[in-house]
C-alpha cells in the first residue's frame, strides 16, 4: 500500500536535517576554517594575538567539520623524494665495526693485532696481523651473522663473510640489502608522515612510488622549500666522544675517528670517535624550551636503555668534552661536570624559537634512516587553486541546472519531487564528506558532477515504471506503489554494480583517483537513499493531500 509509518518519516526528515546541518560549515568556509585554527591553538596553551576573537567567529554549538580542500584546489607544495638506500649499507657497516673489533681483540693470541683498513661504504675490511689465522678470524667474525628477517629471505644471513689474503671483508647479502632497502622506505614514509603531522597540516598526500621514491603532497603549506626544510633533514643525532679539537679541516683523525665541523664556529673541526655512545633513536622525547641564559634551546629526554648509557658514560668520564652532534655537524660540546643520571638534557646552540621548534618537531618524529635527493618539487599558488575552485563551480552549476530543467520539463510536478531530492542529495554528499574530513581535489568534483547526472537514474526508472502502469489502466495509488516496487531491483542492481567499481577505484587508485573513488561511492549512497525514501515520501504527501483522479507524469 501507498504509505510510511510516522517513525519512518520522522527518521528521513531527520537524516535529511542532520545531512544538511553538516554540510552547512562548508558555506562559510573561510570562517569556519579560521574559527577551527584558532581552537586547536588555544587547546595547544597559545593564547594573544586574537585568538579569542578568532574562535568567536563560529558558534561553538554549531557543527564545524569541513572538507579538506586537495592539493589542486588549495595550493600547496609537492615533492617527489628518492630514498638514498645505499645511506644505510654505510652506516650498517660503520656500526658493526666496534663489534668486529672486540670479538677479535678478544682472540688477540690467535689473530694477532688488527686494524681497519679503508673500504667501500657497503663493505668493512679488517686486516690481521697473523696471515695464517685468516680462516679462524673470519669463522669468529662470522658469528655476528644473524638471520634475515623478511618473507624473501627466509634461511639467508644477514653478513657475508669472505677473505682477500690478511683482509676479512664483510658485506650485507642480498637478501639482507632486499630487506634493508624495504625497511628503509617505510621507515621514511612513517616518519616524513610524522614530521608533517606534527606541524598540523590538512590531509596531506604521502605514499611510495616504485620501490625507492615517496611522493608529497600537502595542500596549504607555503612553498616547496618550506616543506623540504621540515622533512628534507635527516635531524640524526648522536652523542659522541671527542678526541680532540683542530682548525684542520684535513687533519688526521686515526683508525675509528671522524673529523667534523663545528656548527657555531666556523673554522674550528671536532676530531670524534665514530662510534657514538647514545643515538637519536633512543630519545623518547624532545621540546623547544629556554637555556638558563633565556636563549632558545631544546630538551630531550632518553628511553631506558638510552638514559643508561648516558649516565654510564657521564659517570667514567667527568672532565672531558662531549660532542652533541646533529646531521653530521656539532652543534656544542660541553665538558661533563657531574654524572647525569636522569637520561635527560638540553641541547643549546645559536638557535632562534622557529629553529628549536623545528629541531624539536625533528627529532620527536625520529631520524630519518637515510637522507633524500628531491627529483621533483613544484608549489601549485592559491590563485590556482582558486581558478580550479571556480571552474569547478561552474561545472556543477551548469550540470546542476540542466538536470533540474530536464526533469521539470520531462516529469512536471513529479519532477519537481525529483529536483528537490537532488538538492537534499548534494547536501548529503558534502554533509558526510565533512563528516569523515574527506578531502576533495578536481577529480573530486568531477565524481560530484557526474553523481548530479546519476542522482537522477532512479528518479527516471520510477517514473518511467509509473508512466507503464498508468497505460496499463490501474488507478494511480497502485501505479505509484508498482512503479517504487517494480523499479527497485533495477535501481539497487546498478548502484551495487557503480558502487563495487567506486570501491576498486579506492582501493587500487592513488591521490586524484581516490578523490573520484571517494565523492562517487559516497554520491552513490546519497543518491539511493533520496531516491527509494525521499523523493518516495514526497510522493505520498503529496498524493495524501490532492487525492488526484488522474496522474500525470
Amino acid at each position: 500500500m501507498l504509505q510510511i509509518a510516522l517513525w519512518k518519516r520522522v527518521l528521513i526528515w531527520a537524516t535529511c536535517a542532520l545531512g544538511l546541518l553538516l554540510a552547512m560549515p562548508n558555506g562559510f568556509y573561510t570562517r569556519v576554517e579560521t574559527h577551527n585554527d584558532a581552537v586547536a591553538s588555544i587547546e595547544a596553551g597559545f593564547s594573544g594575538n586574537g585568538i579569542e576573537e578568532q574562535a568567536a567567529m563560529w558558534p561553538s554549538y554549531l557543527p564545524s567539520s569541513l572538507v579538506n580542500l586537495g592539493l589542486d584546489l588549495r595550493g600547496g607544495a609537492h615533492l617527489l623524494a628518492e630514498v638514498k638506500v645505499a645511506d644505510v649499507y654505510a652506516a650498517r657497516m660503520e656500526a658493526l665495526w666496534p663489534e668486529v673489533r672486540n670479538l677479535l681483540r678478544a682472540e688477540r693470541a690467535t689473530v694477532g693485532t688488527i686494524r681497519l683498513q679503508p673500504s667501500a661504504d657497503d663493505e668493512l675490511r679488517v686486516k690481521i696481523s697473523k696471515p695464517e689465522a685468516i680462516s679462524e678470524a673470519a669463522a669468529i667474525v662470522g658469528t655476528l651473522a644473524q638471520p634475515v628477517v623478511s618473507l624473501t629471505g627466509v634461511g639467508s644471513n644477514d653478513l657475508l663473510i669472505s677473505t682477500d689474503g690478511d683482509t676479512i671483508v664483510v658485506t650485507l647479502s642480498e637478501a639482507e640489502r632486499v630487506a634493508t632497502d624495504e625497511r628503509t622506505v617505510q621507515q621514511s614514509l612513517e616518519i616524513i608522515r610524522r614530521r608533517i603531522d606534527e606541524v598540523g597540516t590538512r590531509e596531506p598526500t604521502i605514499q611510495r612510488q616504485g620501490s625507492d621514491r615517496i611522493l608529497i603532497q600537502v595542500p596549504g603549506i607555503g612553498s616547496a622549500s618550506e616543506l623540504k626544510d621540515i622533512i628534507g633533514t635527516t635531524a640524526q643525532l648522536t652523542f659522541q666522544p671527542v678526541v680532540s679539537r683542530t682548525s684542520d679541516a684535513q687533519a688526521p683523525a686515526g683508525s675509528g675517528n671522524e673529523v667534523l665541523p663545528s656548527l657555531d664556529d666556523e673554522g674550528t673541526f671536532y676530531i670524534l670517535e665514530s662510534a657514538p655512545v647514545v643515538t637519536g633513536e633512543e630519545l623518547v622525547d624532545a621540546q623547544p624550551s629556554f637555556d638558563q641564559n633565556g636563549r632558545p634551546a631544546v630538551s630531550f629526554r632518553f628511553n631506558p636503555s638510552g638514559a643508561r648509557k648516558f649516565g654510564d658514560y657521564t659517570a667514567e668520564n667527568i672532565g672531558s668534552p662531549f660532542a652533541i652532534v646533529l646531521d653530521e655537524e656539532v652543534i656544542s660540546a660541553p665538558v661533563i661536570q657531574s654524572h647525569i643520571p636522569g637520561g635527560s638534557g638540553i641541547i643549546t646552540g645559536n638557535f632562534d624559537v622557529v629553529e628549536s621548534t623545528n629541531l624539536a618537531v625533528l627529532l620527536r618524529a625520529g631520524a630519518l634512516p637515510a637522507g633524500l635527493d628531491f627529483l621533483e618539487e613544484r608549489t601549485i599558488g592559491p590563485e590556482l587553486g582558486q581558478d580550479s575552485i571556480e571552474a569547478g563551480r561552474i561545472a556543477c552549476i551548469v550540470a546542476f541546472a540542466a538536470v533540474l530543467v530536464f526533469m521539470l520539463l520531462s516529469y512536471g510536478t513529479f519532477g519537481i519531487f525529483a529536483n528537490i531530492a537532488l538538492i537534499i542529495n548534494v547536501g548529503l554528499i558534502f554533509g558526510l564528506l565533512s563528516l569523515v574530513g574527506a578531502t576533495l581535489t578536481l577529480p573530486g568534483i568531477a565524481g560530484i558532477v557526474l553523481t548530479i547526472g546519476m542522482a537522477v537514474d532512479a528518479n527516471v526508472l520510477v517514473f518511467e515504471r509509473i508512466r507503464e502502469e498508468i497505460k496499463s489502466g490501474k488507478g494511480p495509488a497502485r501505479s505509484i506503489d508498482l512503479g517504487y516496487e517494480k523499479a527497485l531491483s533495477a535501481i539497487l542492481d546498478a548502484n551495487i554494480t557503480t558502487f563495487i567499481t567506486a570501491v576498486i577505484l579506492f582501493a587500487m587508485g592513488s591521490g586524484p583517483v581516490r578523490g573520484f573513488a571517494i565523492t562517487l561511492g559516497v554520491g552513490i549512497l546519497t543518491s539511493v537513499f533520496t531516491a527509494i525514501f525521499v523523493t518516495r515520501l514526497m510522493v505520498i504527501i503529496w498524493f495524501e493531500r490532492r487525492r488526484p483522479k488522474k496522474l500525470e507524469v
